[in-house]
């Protein structure tokens, strides 16, 4: 049975679903990404129905379970609960997260989504196991509306918060390293997943990066999956 803390250690690689983007089928993208060492799929698909948002999560969740990775439901907590997923990601539109802890229990992950230090803090002061910063870097999605807000934030908020922090916007294999070594516990990726034409080689490259800060840094900055390593 997996325990929170397995969840947690999990989001040192985060793959966050746009179905719009991808150059494949997203469940196969999703498959391969695992394979290569992707721990929590972040479903986010805003524009699906209530319905078909079920079907893909139900879908993706006997993906997850079977392969030992995270599902984590994108703000639709009924959703999370229907498909019994690892936890949900909230943001500034969302239930508070004390109400959404009361629905889904200790023992699943809540994540949100912060864009400054006021965000972070106000998370991990209201019960967040976890939260995301973005945009780190400049990105194609068009729901930033926000500079970005480069590596050098990212310890700066590290060092006001007590739970880990997962960065996001614009992440890659050519940039991964130095978001890393600035203080993020794992990353969150889109494009650079989505988008190429091997996602599982991508995945694993994206990997070799993070073990490799990972033994530079001794485990001190990482969350530290058994998946990276």
């Amino acid at each position: 049975m997996r325990t929170i803390g397995d969840s947690i250690r999990g989001l040192d690689f985060v793959l966050i679903t746009d179905r719009k983007v991808c150059g494949k089928k997203l469940t196969d993208i999703i498959e391969q990404a695992i394979d290569g060492g992707v721990g929590t799929v972040q479903l986010r698909e805003k524009d699906l129905s209530t319905r078909d948002l079920y079907r893909l999560a139900k879908e993706i969740r006997e993906i997850t379970e079977r392969k030992g990775a995270n599902l984590i439901i994108n703000d639709r907590v009924d959703i999370a609960i229907a498909v019994d997923a690892d936890g949900v990601h909230l943001g500034w539109q969302s239930l508070e997260i004390g109400i959404v802890r009361k629905m889904v229990g200790r023992d699943k992950l809540i994540g949100f989504s912060a864009h400054n230090l006021e965000d972070a803090e106000r998370a991990g002061n209201s019960g967040a196991n976890y939260i995301s910063i973005s945009p780190i870097f400049d990105t194609a999605n068009k729901d930033y509306f926000i500079k970005p807000l480069g590596v050098g934030e990212i310890g700066k908020i590290k060092a006001q918060i007590n739970i880990p922090v997962v960065a996001l916007g614009g992440i890659n294999e050519n940039n991964v390293d130095s978001v890393l070594k600035n203080g993020a516990d794992g990353i969150a990726v889109i494009s650079a997943i989505l988008l190429s034409d091997s996602p599982k080689q991508t995945v694993t490259r994206i990997c070799r990066e993070i073990k490799k800060i990972r033994l530079q840094s001794r485990n001190k900055t990482l969350i530290g999956s058994k998946r990276c390593s």
